[in-house]
């Protein structure tokens, strides 16, 4: 799919961020992007700002979790009739400065998932965050029988392929995992990352991933996808080679 005549758009699920989601969802505005904002039952001001921006709002009365966010968020997309999304999270530590380096590297790699992974500025993140990724990392790129760089980063686009799989059965952090996995699995997409600056000092709210609780889920859920596609030495081999990481150029003005 090229991306200079793909219809996309900029989708991004929130949580109770008041504090940031004016200016994160202006700054992608102002690329002349559309922007898809699905609210998970936040009980601050979130949905009265976005209400307030030129955005398709849709909001959930209650929390259902962000893989429910973001299963919401394409469907809506596909109705819409986008080829593909692109997400970022609603604190701020995505920034729209980056999506065109990210829309140049899926021009680039047709038929792959870009990732804007946190690769510079690795001594803001926290070492247990830090050591968490890293876990991560190892097993789910085992799992999608290719390396992955940064599979927590929420900063990804999502070619059409991969919105077809929006039916999986994960729910909450586990579904952007799931994701990954299917897609290199199932529809044989590449994955490649595109470095982005880790961003964790200043007003950022803390994170709505609990490490202990949702890494289990997520290990379990990798574990369970090793076994399921079978092959699991040679899905590790693959799994140890060098992550596909590129430094997009942008396009000519």
């Amino acid at each position: 799919m090229n991306t200079s005549t793909a219809r996309w758009c900029v989708l991004i699920p929130c949580l109770n961020e008041e504090a940031a989601i004016r200016a994160v969802i202006e700054s992608v505005l102002a690329l002349d992007v559309p922007v898809i904002v699905i609210d998970d039952g936040s009980d601050d001001r979130t949905p009265e700002i976005a209400a307030s921006l030129p955005v398709t709002l849709l909001r959930h009365e209650q929390r259902c979790g962000k893989g429910e966010a973001l299963r919401r968020g394409f469907r809506e997309a596909r109705r819409l009739g986008y080829d593909a999304v692109l997400t970022m999270d609603g604190d701020g530590q995505h920034l729209a400065s980056d999506i065109p380096r990210i829309v140049a590297a899926a021009a680039r790699y047709p038929q792959h998932i870009v990732i804007g992974a946190r690769l510079l500025d690795k001594a803001q993140q926290p070492k247990g965050r830090r050591r968490a990724n890293a876990v991560a990392d190892w097993g789910i790129s085992w799992a999608c029988a290719q390396p992955v760089a940064d599979t927590q980063s929420g900063q990804r686009w999502y070619p059409h392929e991969a919105l077809e799989l929006v039916d999986l059965a994960a729910e909450n952090f586990v579904f952007e995992a799931a994701i990954l996995i299917a897609a290199s699995r199932e529809k044989k997409l590449g994955i490649v990352s595109v470095p982005i600056a880790s961003r964790y000092h200043g007003a950022f709210r803390p994170s709505h991933l609990k490490p202990v609780r949702d890494v289990t889920r997520i290990t379990t859920y990798t574990i369970g996808r090793v076994i399921h596609y079978g092959d699991i030495i040679a899905s590790y081999r693959r799994s140890r080679e060098r992550p596909q990481v590129v430094e997009a150029a942008l396009p000519a003005a």
